[in-house]
């Protein structure tokens, strides 16, 4: 037996204490650990390395609460204390290794000792693991051995052997394939420039150039793949897919399921997600082009990176949920290989499912670049519009778009700039869209946004400052630090108002300015003049006269000097909502 273990199975063995310790009952897959009810640090580390030592041993179950070395339910059993908390020694687990583990936990109630026990099922990865200070150990049959140099290596070597994608099934090639399934991958295949001599092949020729057919026997790649929903349910029996359309935060009004293929479940879902997708229309002179709320490039690239990097071996559907301000895509699964939610944007790619990512790839469906992440941003970014969130909920990963209108100047901007030979990769247009709200940017601020080291945001400032002239240095004090060109900010905003602004941008000004105010008094710089609160809010120069009384009404700033030589000088008082 391997992999993590049921319920069922473990009330089993634990009937057979009565007769024999735990030790006897351990395995590969399986082992048992006393709780130290009077150290929580103690266990936490314990869970810990019982987490590393299984995942690089090929995944399996701990059980808590249990001494191994007794005989006797009432002598073995003693349980897990009612204050340790579950979703705490999930985080502490995670938050302890490297990379980061999210193994499932499961309480099991009993009648002995506290009354429960805690299993602990880890799902093998990508490894090795170790503990956050580079600890590690790999099980080999019942014993956690320490992960040697030799060992580290062989593990990485062999990666790929512990792929569930991989695994080839006892089943002929034929009795699985889904006509619909195998059309529709051609289809999507050949949109992406598949090579036509691959896809010109017989279905059964198809499937093995990509090799998801080893020895002449299918892998559950090839079930995934091509396969009709009955042979999914057989093979691949936790992959399912639901689609919600939300009516409220707690209900829905209406659903659908599958077990379909990939291929057959990205269509059904991009099918039931572009049915309410709203469509905006934007003028440009004579013409008027039309807008997805959520772009459909970004919608595919997050659907399909769902279905193929979640987890097959959990019992969670790839989760879709529709509603008038947002969609969220949930995977099965946490990151693997070091990636997070802070640097998935450009870090190396990395998947539990390398047999089926490969076949994808040489089908030309995704890439082993990392280019899918990439082209989510960028669909959104280039309309002006947020980038996605994606959240680590430790035994899945959720991505959410926010629905938005399009920024008809933005998507001019980047439309010019792509004519001149300027092409704004995501980086770019992070950087542009957050000093539309922000007066000015430095290299770490950058380097969160854009997922990278301050070396590389520092990279891709210089570019934009002396190869693009996006940005200037920034003339207003502190770090180095960059703004938007005058003339960039001018093409890139939604032009003010000809009317009274909203209250809200109104204030947004205010506070921008009142920050480099703050500053520059605090460095003993220079007061700010008028051109500058025009170069700081694009406004002209009638509304940077009115906010400035305003500034000063509310005892904010104290003007000083006349005409030209006119400076505002910050004095504190009430400070605007956001300003520091």
């Amino acid at each position: 037996m391997s992999g993590p273990r049921t319920k069922t199975q473990i009330e089993a063995l634990l009937e057979r204490l009565e007769h024999v310790h735990a030790e006897a009952l351990e395995s590969q897959d399986l082992d048992f650990k006393q709780w130290a009810p009077d150290s929580m640090h103690q266990s936490v580390r314990t869970a810990v390395a019982a987490a590393v030592c299984m995942a690089n041993g090929g995944g399996g179950t701990v059980v808590f609460g249990v001494a191994d070395s007794q005989v006797g339910r009432d002598a073995a059993i003693l349980g897990v204390p009612a204050a340790v908390s579950v979703s705490r020694l999930r985080l502490a687990v995670h938050d302890g290794t490297d990379p980061t583990l999210t193994p499932v936990f499961e309480e099991l109630l009993v009648r002995e000792g506290t009354g429960r026990l805690i299993l602990m099922h880890v799902h093998p990865g990508v490894p090795p693991y170790t503990d956050t200070a580079g600890r590690g150990t790999i099980r080999i049959g019942t014993d956690c051995k320490p992960l040697t140099g030799t060992m580290r290596r062989k593990l990485i070597e062999e990666s790929g052997e512990d792929d569930y994608t991989g695994e080839t099934i006892d089943a002929s090639l034929a009795s699985l394939i889904s006509p619909k399934a195998m059309e529709l991958l051609r289809e999507a295949a050949r949109a992406e420039r598949a090579p036509d001599d691959l896809l010109r092949l017989p279905d059964s020729d198809v499937l093995a150039a990509i090799g998801v057919v080893r020895g002449g026997r299918p892998t559950r790649a090839a079930v995934l793949l091509a396969g009709s929903p009955s042979a999914v349910r057989e093979h691949a029996p936790l992959f399912l897919w639901t689609h919600l359309r939300m009516s409220s935060p707690g209900d829905y009004s209406d659903r659908a399921d599958g077990t379909d293929a990939i291929p057959v479940a990205l269509a059904s879902l991009l099918d039931r997600i572009m049915a309410d997708n709203p469509i905006e229309t934007v003028p440009n002179g004579p013409y008027h082009f039309e807008y997805r709320t959520y772009p459909e490039v970004a919608l595919r690239e997050a659907l399909l990176n769902a279905l193929c990097h979640g987890d097959f071996r959990i019992a969670s559907p790839r989760l879709v949920k529709q509603s008038s301000g947002k969609i969220e895509i949930t995977n099965p699964g946490g990151f693997v290989g070091g990636i997070t939610s802070a640097n998935i944007l450009h870090h190396a790619p990395t998947t539990r499912n390398p047999r089926l990512v490969e076949a994808l790839a040489r089908l030309r469906l995704v890439n082993r670049s990392n280019l899918g992440m990439e082209r989510i941003f960028s669909a959104l970014l280039m309309e002006g519009k947020p980038p996605p969130l994606i959240e680590d909920c430790g035994e899945s990963i959720r991505l959410s778009f926010r629905a938005s209108k399009v920024s008809a100047p933005f998507r001019r901007f980047v439309a010019g700039e792509a004519a001149k030979g300027t092409l704004l990769a995501s980086d770019h247009l992070l950087i542009l869209r957050h000093l539309l709200r922000e007066v000015e940017i430095d290299a770490p601020t950058a380097a969160g946004l854009c997922h990278r080291s301050e070396a590389g945001a520092l990279q891709v400032l210089s570019t934009m400052e002396t190869g693009y002239r996006h940005l200037n240095r920034s003339k207003f004090g502190g770090q180095p630090s960059w703004t938007l060109r005058r003339s960039i900010r001018a093409q890139l905003a939604e032009p003010w108002p000809p009317g009274r602004i909203g209250r809200t941008a109104w204030e947004n000004a205010k506070v921008n300015v009142l920050k480099v105010m703050r500053r520059k008094a605090a460095q003993g710089e220079a007061p700010l003049a008028n051109s500058d609160v025009r170069e700081i809010t694009a406004m002209d120069r009638f509304r940077v006269t009115r906010l400035i009384r305003e500034l000063s009404d509310e005892g904010r700033i104290r003007i000083q000097g006349r005409g030209r030589g006119t400076r505002y000088i910050y004095t504190g008082g009430v400070r605007a909502e956001g300003e520091m």
